[in-house]
Parts: structure tokens; sequence; C-alpha cells
């Protein structure tokens, strides 16, 4: 039985920079499958955050001549101004540098050492390490660069450490682990990233080094002074802080632990599938229910870099064109789960067929010859219409179908189905042709009150991607705020009531141009 709760989590971001358009991306992604599930009715809890420990924080803010608090609360700001650009619906925002935070590590810490006679111990680190990816790399993973460099997968730089420190017991949980993949075959998606993470777990794994000695920006080790919490074992726990952990018998951590859905960049898909489920494990900790990670974004099909200039930054992007548009074209044009590109050409290609002339202008079109010719008041439908009813029909299978693409979290497939559903609304328009009814105006309201309903049936639908359009539209059709779940967009029998006075139209999406060349 699938519990009515739902606890989804972005990645926590790494503030040692400004928020780039991967950032927007993954909170976009996360924004829209939250908003669906509370379409659906769903207590919905959100997170996301900033994960501020580690060299990385303590490296740039020594460069920019900043203590790393400072830092810290600069750069963690920008990801809530992004979040808040781009009309992000996360009920908490977490930063690992808050007192919550601390007490929630060093508890699931204490938990992992009495764990199995204890699953930490103490040793001394010799091995790989990157501080870009802040991970190990055993020696066959690396390869060779430039003047005898080793470098990561990432092509990050790894140097050799040798440091004391305390270690997790990781090679204890390889069964479990596979055991978990087995019975839980929706736990790693998609199936390439699932692929990847058992054959890694299947050639053996290494006890995790999991506290630093060499630095003290960040969580304390209980009863070890001296030593702080390898950045990973901080990071993951966020996603228990922002339900109430350490009081586990807390009413929030009961309703929403274990967590539905973390969302993730696949860089980091290791860390969420081995690392995490394994520290849950020795803490006694009911384990996540499923991980998707995402693909990258290039720029104009170029690897974003600052040498290229070809950084995209999400704060200009969205000042130009608004958050709707952008949202859309993340979720509609990046097939989820696969690399992406952003482009402004397709951008703009994309929003002005989707949005304005397919959704916005069947709107537009529809609502002014309401108010035109029926004096704004809706028109009444007419029963027997086939035609009618049968493109209605059409619109609540599409959006049934997005409810299936939904499911898995297949953002591009339920945008493309919302689009087909208003490109059959538009074409049924064409046909029916209310404009040369003139001398049958019983039927002229009819098709109007017939595109009516399926632009409220659509905008209901359109909700987690276009949230403020979407919002406009059925404003603007005098759809009651009680009235916008999905239920209602597939509610065969409800309609608009006819005389309801709707208000004067006005267009909802723009119409973008391409940028002159030269």
């Amino acid at each position: 039985m699938t519990r009515n709760a739902y606890y989804v989590t972005t990645a926590i971001a790494y503030p040692n920079g400004e928020p780039h358009i991967g950032h927007a991306y993954e909170m976009v992604a996360t924004d829209a499958i939250a908003r669906w599930r509370r379409l659906e009715g769903r207590e919905v809890f959100f997170l996301t955050g900033t994960d501020e420990h580690g060299l990385k924080m303590v490296q740039t803010a020594q460069r920019e001549g900043l203590s790393t608090r400072e830092l810290a609360d600069r750069n963690s700001q920008r990801f809530r101004d992004l979040a808040a650009a781009l009309d992000i619906s996360n009920d908490d925002f977490i930063r690992t540098t808050e007192e919550r935070h601390f007490r929630s590590s060093q508890e699931i810490w204490n938990r992992m050492a009495a764990a199995n006679n204890g699953d930490i111990y103490q040793s001394t680190y010799k091995g790989w390490y990157s501080v870009r990816d802040e991970a190990y790399f055993d020696a066959d993973e690396l390869t060779d660069g430039e003047g005898g460099k080793k470098l990561a997968p990432s092509g990050a730089e790894v140097k050799w450490v040798e440091e004391d420190s305390y270690f997790f017991r990781l090679s204890a949980y390889q069964d479990r682990l596979l055991k978990l993949y087995e019975e839980q075959p929706d736990f790693i998606a998609p199936a390439e990233r699932r692929n990847e993470i058992i054959s890694f777990v299947k050639r053996g794994l290494q006890d995790v080094s999991i506290s630093r000695t060499t630095f003290d920006w960040g969580i304390p080790v209980p009863n070890a002074p001296g030593h702080v919490m390898y950045v990973w074992v901080d990071a993951l726990t966020n996603y228990i802080t922002g339900v109430g952990f350490p009081d586990d018998k807390s009413e929030q951590f009961k309703t929403f632990w274990p967590a539905d859905l973390h969302v993730i960049g696949k860089d980091i898909i290791r860390f969420h599938t081995v690392y995490w489920p394994a520290f849950l494990m020795s803490a006694g900790l009911p384990v996540q229910k499923r991980v998707f990670a995402h693909g990258f974004l290039t720029s104009e099909g170029k690897k974003m870099s600052k040498s290229l200039g070809n950084v995209v930054d999400p704060f200009a992007v969205v000042d130009e064109f608004g958050a709707d548009p952008v949202r859309y074209y993340f979720l509609r044009e990046i097939s989820w789960g696969q690399d992406g590109d952003w482009g402004r050409e397709k951008f703009v290609n994309r929003s002005n067929a989707d949005l304005a002339n397919n959704f916005g202008n069947l709107a537009q079109r529809s609502l002014s010859m309401i108010a035109k010719n029926f004096g704004g008041q809706m028109p009444p439908r007419q029963l027997g219409s086939g035609e009618d009813n049968k493109v209605i029909a059409e619109t609540i299978l599409a959006i049934e179908r997005m409810t299936v693409a939904m499911a898995t979290e297949q953002l591009h497939e339920a945008a493309a189905e919302l689009v087909a559903a208003l490109s059959a609304a538009n074409l049924y328009f064409a046909e029916q042709a209310p404009w040369g009814k003139k001398d049958d105006m019983a039927r002229m309201g009819a098709i109007l009150a017939t595109t009516a309903d399926i632009v409220r049936r659509a905008a209901i639908a359109a909700q987690p991607f276009v949230p403020t359009a979407a919002g406009k539209m059925l404003d603007l059709l005098a759809v009651p705020a009680d009235q916008r779940q999905l239920e209602h967009a597939l509610d065969p029998d409800l309609f608009i009531a006819p005389q309801t006075q709707l208000p004067p139209p006005e267009p909802v999406f723009r119409k973008f141009e391409q940028a002159k060349a030269g």
C-alpha cells in the first residue's frame, strides 16, 4: 500500500562557488516531482540545501580572503536566492553548519560506532584522494595527466594522502547491498546507473576513511579530539536531519523517513547508493527507497568552462526569460536521466512553440471569444456533441498518461503528453472554427466551453511544470482554489459551470526573439 506521505530531496549543493545551470536543473526537476505528488493529494516534504564543510571550502575562503564561515554564509544565500528565482517549493533549506545537523551527524556516528561490535575503527589512511571530488580512489581507477599528475575519473587531480583516520567497515556490507539492489530493482535509476553500481559493488568493497585531522572545518568526531568527519558522512546525514533526526521517535521522522526519492547528479551516485545505505544499515535506520541520478548539461553542445566563456548563469537566464519558460525547457527538452544541452536557439523555439503558440494561444483565442460574444460568461456545453466529448476524453487520457510517466519521474515524457493534448485541442479548435458560427451561437458557445475546459484540465496538470503561468490560467478560468488538484483534471463530469463570470482575458506566455547575429 502506498503511504500518503512523500519525502523528496535534491543533493545538497557545495557552495564553494556561485550556483550554475546544473544546480538550477536539479532544483527544477525535483520541484516538479514534489509539486506533482502534491497535485496527487500526497503529503509532501521537499528538502534542499547546502553542504558547507570540507577542504574545498577552506581553500576557497583562503583564496578570497574570507573566513570559511563568511564564505559559507555568503554562498549558501545565493542558493536560497536561486530557489526563490526558480519558484522552488521546498519545505526546508538545510545548511550542514546548523546546530541541528551537528547533533544529527554525531548521533549517526555514535550508532555506527556501536553497531556490529563497532563498524567504525581507528587506523592510518594511505591512498589517493581528490580534494575537488572529496573522494578516495583506487590506483586502478586513476589515469595519467600532464606532468605526471594522477587524475580521478572526473579529471580532478588526486594526491597521495597519509593520516590518522577513523574507518567505516564498508567491506562488511557488500552482500547486504547486493541483496538490497536485487530485492528493490527500482532502488537505483536510470538502469545504466544501477548496472554501474552493481558492477562496482561486486568487484569488492574496501573500508572507507571517514575522518580528517589535517583541517578543522567540519563536524567534530565524538570523543576524538582533532578529528572532523569526512564530508560525505556529514553531507549524506542531511537527509535525516531534515526530518528531525536524531529524534527518530518524532512524528515528522516517523511520517517521512525513509525518503521516497533522492534526486542527485550521476557523478555522486556511488555515495548515495553504496555509502549512504550502508551507513543507515549500520545505524539501524531504514534505507531510502529510491535514488535517481540525472545527467549533466552542456552549453550550446559544449562542456561548460570558464576558459570557453560558455558558463550559463541561471540568474541571468531567469531575469531575461522568467522562471516558467526556463523550468519548462529543462523538463521538456532534456530526457530525464540523460545528459542535456542548454542552447538559446533551442530554448526560444521550444518556449514559443509549446507555451506561447500551443498553450497560450489556445487559451487566449477561446477566452477572448467568450469575452466578446458572451459577455465573459462561460457558455453552456452541448452534451450530445461527439467531437466535443471526444477531445475532452483525449485530454483526460493524456493526463492519465502523464500520471503513469510521473510515477517513475519521466518528466520529459509527462511534458510531451501535455503538449500532445494541447496540439489535439488546437486541431479541434481549428476544425470546429467557432468564429464561423455566428448564425449558431449555441454551437459557438459549446465549442468555446469545450476548449476552455481542455485549457482548465491542461492548466491543472501543468502546475508542476509552469506553476505561475498555470495558476494565472486557472485564475482566468475562475477555477476555485479547491478544484485545482489532479482529480479535478481527471473527473469526466466536472466542468466550469455555465454563466460563470470570467475575468478579462490576458496573455499568459510571452513570445521570445532569437538573439540577432553579430
